[in-house]
């Protein structure tokens, strides 16, 4: 029986659009969702199919949930992908900054995965994937906020873990290093320090925090997505996954005293 698959995050360019793909090609019925229907564009597999989501709407998410449902009578596998960059210096960003951050890259996993729970622990089956990222592990200069909600998302992922363990459902935290997307292009595009920043000297090393994704290191989106999805849609899937550009720098780092990995961060990323 094909696997029911909901994505959300899936605008063409980025992880989300490469992993519908994926997912669709090992025979799964995708269901790519994002804001806006025309940014996802180009699917060609019969297998996916798209639909308008908005991960900071309650009743949008309910009502995607339900559509997914009533046709296909279940949702198996949930890939919380959607995010938003939060580029620049913590003390430049503002409250409603933060807000919109944490709305987008942290509140809406947790609201996707008790809309489709209850369904999955119906029937006692079924995998929710969390996209994280190595600066949730460890953060760096001029991408704080960004790597606070990624954070957070680790930490809601490993509780999600045990507490959804009894209900028979699958908790898998991706955790990518550098991954060639479109995300960081768009950031560099509307990037503007604020008139009251603290940090005017620093405004090359930030623009080249924004881009130090994809550089010559960084790991193809469809491979990453071959790679998760290979995982992913095992009845047993692995608690934890990281790959992509530096993800083994970062391992390493973790195992350092965290000042000394802060200070090799700060002499990268302060340097102009």
């Amino acid at each position: 029986m094909s696997k029911v698959v909901l994505v959300t995050g899936c605008s063409k360019g980025g992880i989300g659009y490469a992993l519908c793909e994926a997912y669709a090609a090992q025979g799964c019925i995708v269901y790519a969702t994002a804001r806006r229907i025309e940014s996802m564009a180009g699917f060609t597999h019969p297998n996916i199919h798209t639909l308008k989501l908005d991960v900071l709407d309650d009743a949008n998410v309910q009502e995607v949930v339900k559509t997914i449902v009533d046709k296909e009578g279940r949702v198996d596998i949930l890939v919380n992908n959607a995010g938003a960059m939060a580029a620049g210096a913590m003390l430049d960003q503002s409250i409603d900054d933060a807000r919109r951050a944490f709305e987008t890259n942290t509140f809406s996993v947790l609201r996707l995965a008790k809309a489709v729970a209850p369904h999955m622990a119906q029937r006692k089956s079924g995998t929710i994937v969390n996209i994280g990222s190595v600066v949730g592990e460890i953060p760096t200069p001029w991408n704080g906020m960004y790597s606070a909600t990624k954070a957070a998302t680790h930490m809601i992922s490993d509780t999600l873990w045990m507490e959804c363990k009894p209900l028979g459902i699958n908790v898998t935290l991706v955790v990518p290093g550098a991954v060639k997307s479109n995300i960081t292009a768009n950031q560099q595009a509307i990037f503007k320090l604020p008139e009251d920043s603290l940090y005017p000297a620093y405004i090359s090393q930030i623009m080249r925090r924004i881009s130090s994704s994809q550089g010559p290191g960084s790991m193809p989106s469809e491979e990453f997505a071959r790679q998760v999805v290979k995982k992913t849609v095992r009845n047993k899937p692995p608690r934890y996954l990281t790959l992509g550009g530096r993800s083994r720098l970062f391992q390493f780092l973790q195992w350092l005293p965290r000042t000394w990995a802060l200070r090799f961060f700060w002499r990268v990323f302060s340097k102009p």
